[in-house]
């Protein structure tokens, strides 16, 4: 006898995936193009299927009860691998090979993939391609579920990497700024960086803990943190206030630099380089544009320099 499980259609697993992403009916409904009251119901419907409860009310939310977090990890594969599977069929009868959606990480996707892309797309004026920026724990997880391609991508210290393959990029420099108009030194000492005020990124956040293993490499820690920022455009904005120093990645300040905005913090024997890489899922097939596409990027991202102040 089969399961009531793999009687389940795909779209109640799709609305059930889109109300865990938005903790509300409500907003599923909306975003979905259906009455509030079905999707209530399909709720109901997969609850009963499965034999538990998968929804809370969490005050005006809706959250997950642990066996829900369990089945949306379930119904994100199966969705998501459906669509791929979907996409490439119809690709493969039709002769399309031109379409791809590439993750990648906040300061790789907003400042230096989106000319690289824009590049490829002249050459290819065809190829349909879709970036999905994120942090590198969503990220990962759009490659992990099948809603990325591939992705590129400075990686979360803390994160697994069994089910991925992960290949060295190239080295993103972190730079130390600070605002041209502060008394702050424009060059300074191992000792003397560790007293200066720091803008910096949110504390347990992939992108603070990767600043703070470049500093460990040589032996160093901050004292003095004024602010914690989760963007860097808003950490530019905290430096270009005068509340502190910053590290942020080359890339990401190159007009700020060009149109002295914002100063370098010379730091003699000391460089801060955090490695970026190309991350795929392990099985992955990739259509043979797809593949293409990857080679190109990774190829031309290699070669990318950032362009120096003038």
């Amino acid at each position: 006898m089969r399961s009531s499980i793999s009687q389940l259609s795909l779209h109640k697993l799709e609305v059930f995936c889109t109300v865990a992403e938005l903790g509300s009916v409500s907003h599923a409904a909306e975003r979905l193009g259906i009455a509030q009251p079905v999707v209530s119901a399909h709720l109901k419907a997969l609850s009963e299927k499965v034999g538990t409860q998968l929804t809370r009310r969490n005050g005006r939310s809706i959250a997950l009860t642990e066996d829900g977090q369990r089945v949306l990890k379930w119904a994100r594969e199966v969705t998501f691998r459906t669509l791929e599977i979907e996409r490439e069929l119809i690709e493969s009868r039709s002769g399309l090979r031109g379409k791809a959606v590439i993750g990648a990480s906040l300061s790789i996707g907003s400042y230096v993939l989106p000319s690289v892309v824009a590049e490829f797309q002249l050459k290819h004026p065809n190829a349909d391609i879709a970036v999905l920026t994120g942090t590198p724990a969503f990220v990962m997880d759009a490659v992990q579920d099948g809603r990325c391609d591939f992705a590129f991508l400075i990686l979360d210290p803390k994160r697994d990497l069994s089910g991925f393959e992960a290949d060295a990029l190239r080295a993103e420099r972190l730079l130390l700024l600070k605002d041209p108009r502060t008394p702050l030194p424009s060059s300074v000492t191992a000792e003397m960086l560790c007293g200066l005020p720091f803008v910096t990124a949110q504390t347990g956040t992939p992108r603070r803990e990767l600043e703070e293993i470049a500093l460990r490499k040589y032996g160093l820690s901050r004292n003095h943190v004024t602010i914690e920022f989760g963007t860097a455009e808003a950490m530019k904005q905290g430096v270009r206030s005068g509340m502190g120093v910053a590290f942020l990645f080359e890339n990401a300040v190159i007009d700020e630099l060009r149109y002295g905005v914002l100063e370098v913090v010379e730091t003699p024997g000391l460089d801060f380089q955090i490695p970026s890489y190309l991350l795929r899922r392990k099985r992955k097939q990739l259509n043979r544009y797809q593949t293409q596409l990857m080679h190109e990027l990774t190829r031309a991202l290699q070669e990318t320099k950032a362009v120096p102040a003038t």
